[in-house]
């Protein structure tokens, strides 16, 4: 190591950013590395996806995986997970006051069903309108719901958080869970994918 170079991360981040890239995932979903935050925590990767149904893309989102060796105030150990989805949705969905708990349901359970311990779970469900107006007013009314959540997983092999947050998203653009008794595929992936960063 010369001067300047920064210390290699440590071995708990390593292996636990290893797992953040299943080896199978649902057909629907389109994973890719993208860059972390720098700022959060000491050491950090990020995954983003897309899920398309056809040529359509239904939701996006990102998980974050950040790790400090020491803690950090609200967390549960060293590690963090903080997950983002974003995805239309039907007006009158959007107008459900159920909304907001069916969301965070899904989340959780996600995670119950793919055994992935947790702790210090929090986060928020938010419904957005969007309207058009001036030389914009044509465009029809959208709307989207957006569900960001954290999370202490209690393993440092995390993928089944990443298989829970897949479901997520797709639960978030209509499309149903597989059946336990049903294969997933390999993740499409983008030629060059970024690669995680410390």
């Amino acid at each position: 190591m010369t001067l300047g170079d920064a210390p290699p991360a440590p071995a708990a981040f390593r292996r636990a950013a290893a797992t953040l890239r299943p080896a199978e995932v649902r057909p629907e979903i389109e994973l890719e590395d993208i860059p972390a935050p720098q700022r959060l925590a000491p050491y950090s990767a990020a995954i983003g996806a897309s899920v398309y149904r056809d040529d359509d893309e239904l939701a996006v989102g990102r998980l974050i995986m950040l790790f400090d060796p020491d803690g950090q105030r609200g967390w549960d150990g060293p590690f963090r997970l903080v997950a983002y989805v974003r995805a239309d949705m039907e007006l009158e969905i959007t107008e459900d006051p159920l909304l907001g708990p069916v969301a965070w349901s899904w989340l959780t359970e996600s995670l119950d069903a793919h055994g992935a311990g947790y702790a210090a779970a929090g986060g928020t469900v938010t419904r957005a309108v969007s309207e058009g107006f001036g030389n914009k007013a044509d465009d029809p009314v959208s709307t989207e719901l957006e569900l960001r959540a954290s999370w202490s997983p209690l393993e440092e092999d995390l993928s089944g958080h990443v298989a829970a947050w897949c479901d997520l998203m797709c639960l978030a653009a209509g499309i149903p869970p597989l059946p336990p008794d049903v294969a997933t595929l390999p993740p499409r992936r983008r030629e060059d994918p970024e690669p995680f960063r410390t």
